[in-house]
């Protein structure tokens, strides 16, 4: 029996990330793996999108720029390097426990690393930080390098991590994505995509459902963008059972 503690799209939240996993007791005060963490009795499970804040108050948050300007060079620098501050220290935390920290590539990382979509919201917000073609700077080779290696799915027996949904076409962030509305919709309007994909439970992100984590446990899924309503996402796991899935609860911090 192990304990899973997944935590949805993290948008450089980052106090709020630190603070689902301090409330988890998966991180000490000096940002390093508990015990619990580094002996795997703890899984942690980040459901991606580290990057990109979700809205102009986010980054100003972020950077402490007030009236933050997405298309002025000077604020993307400052958004650039106050992400790549905290991704840093993301990345000593993951390579401290690197069998027990696992981390999923999102679409927003995927722009990252491969910036031929620009992404933004529908209030004209666009995340250009780390694309040069736009005024932004290129993530270090480090961190690029440690992004490209973030796995795409992650199953343990019957159960499922991705960032979307179960369905392996969502786990390729290409134009066939970006025009598929089910990946937005998936879980409202074809639940039954976890059970068909011999699924015993799927974790997934990418979408925030509203009041915080939806746990649908008829249908065998939870999804976990919920980071602004500070909860994450605790699993009781033994994957030698039929059905793995011993306990699963949405956690508020």
């Amino acid at each position: 029996m192990r304990k899973f503690i997944a935590v949805g799209d993290v948008h450089a939240d980052w106090d709020g990330l630190w603070g689902a996993l301090r409330a988890a007791s998966c991180v000490d005060a000096h940002f390093r793996p508990t015990p619990p963490v580094q002996a795997g009795l703890y899984q942690v499970v980040l459901l991606g999108d580290l990057v990109h804040p979700k809205s102009l108050r986010d980054y100003e948050r972020l950077t402490g720029v007030a009236r933050f300007n997405p298309r002025d060079p000077d604020h993307l620098l400052i958004a650039a390097r106050e992400q790549v501050r905290h991704l840093e220290r993301l990345r000593a935390y993951q390579e401290a426990a690197p069998r027990a920290v696992h981390i999923v590539l999102g679409n927003h990382d995927a722009a990252v690393l491969d910036p031929r979509f620009v992404l933004g919201t529908s209030g004209g917000l666009v995340h250009v930080e780390f694309d040069p073609a736009h005024g932004g700077q290129l993530l270090p080779g480090t961190l690029r390098g440690w992004m490209e290696g973030f796995v795409r799915e992650l199953r343990v027996g019957g159960v499922h991590f991705a960032h979307v949904s179960p369905l392996p076409a969502h786990t390729h962030y290409d134009d066939l994505f970006y025009a598929d509305p089910g990946a937005k919709r998936w879980f409202r309007e074809t639940p039954e995509y976890v059970r068909r994909a011999g699924l015993s439970f799927g974790v997934y992100g990418h979408t925030q459902p509203g009041g915080g984590i939806l746990l649908d446990r008829e249908a065998g899924f939870a999804i976990i963008d919920a980071l602004p309503e500070r909860e994450y996402l605790e699993l009781l796991l033994d994957p030698t059972l039929p059905e793995p899935v011993q306990g699963v609860r949405a956690v508020p911090f």
